[in-house]
């Protein structure tokens, strides 16, 4: 019975050897290399789409494009990749299931996405004159009167210029404050941001202000 159950395992080892490594050549034959660049219409130019998000929709793999629309990205064959970018269309593909080389390359159009506004019509008062004779005639009840009054308390004003929670940032605050932080991800992309801890211009100054003794100022300073 031993001498039998041996036999099968031997006869049934090499197959399943043989399966896992065809399973294997199977899966690395579907897997792609994806190249390619973004390029938009701009006056008649195909100009680059940098900083565009290409990703594999429900797949948690992607990429994006450099300054000059270029991108690289492994998949597999029959996968959708989506291409994203502010101000531009979304765009899906999908990568041929018939492709007989590891490598696949395209140039993809994008195009600008125009959003229209509803028109706004702006009419001012004809004159001073009017715009204080209306403003004069305002009705001002005693419920408006009381928080324009605690509004502009100065104490109240005191706090909102200490905390920063309570005087919200403007439209135009936000979008720098966005602008900047994106600006520096994509800076140091694919890399380690640096560290002040590292840089020896940051050591070369802490060690002068100690020489110059400027710790020890504002330490009499407390006192």
């Amino acid at each position: 019975m031993k001498h039998n159950l041996i036999l099968v395992i031997l006869f049934c080892l090499p197959a399943a050897l043989v399966w896992g490594q065809n399973d294997q050549k199977q899966s690395k034959a579907d897997l792609i290399q994806f190249s390619g660049m973004l390029l938009t219409d701009a006056d008649g130019r195909l100009m680059p789409v940098p900083y565009a998000s290409v990703y594999l929709p429900g797949k948690s793999r992607g990429t994006y494009a450099d300054y000059r629309g270029f991108f690289t990205l492994v998949v597999e064959k029959g996968d959708k990749v989506r291409f994203n970018c502010l101000g531009f269309q979304q765009v899906t593909i999908t990568i041929p299931d018939t492709l007989s080389q590891d490598r696949y390359s395209i140039v993809q159009l994008m195009t600008t996405d125009t959003i229209n506004l509803p028109e706004t019509v702006i009419f001012p008062w004809p004159s001073r004159e009017h715009f204080k004779i209306e403003f004069l005639k305002m009705d001002v009840t005693p419920e408006l009167q009381r928080r324009a009054t605690e509004n502009l308390a100065n104490d109240y004003l005191a706090e909102a210029r200490k905390s920063d929670d309570m005087v919200p940032y403007s439209g135009k605050e936000s979008a720098n404050y966005y602008l900047r932080q994106q600006s520096s991800q994509y800076y140091y992309i694919g890399q380690t941001p640096p560290m002040n801890i590292f840089s020896p211009l940051a050591w070369g100054q802490f060690f002068k202000a100690w020489q110059d003794g400027d710790f020890k100022k504002k330490d009499k300073e407390k006192e």
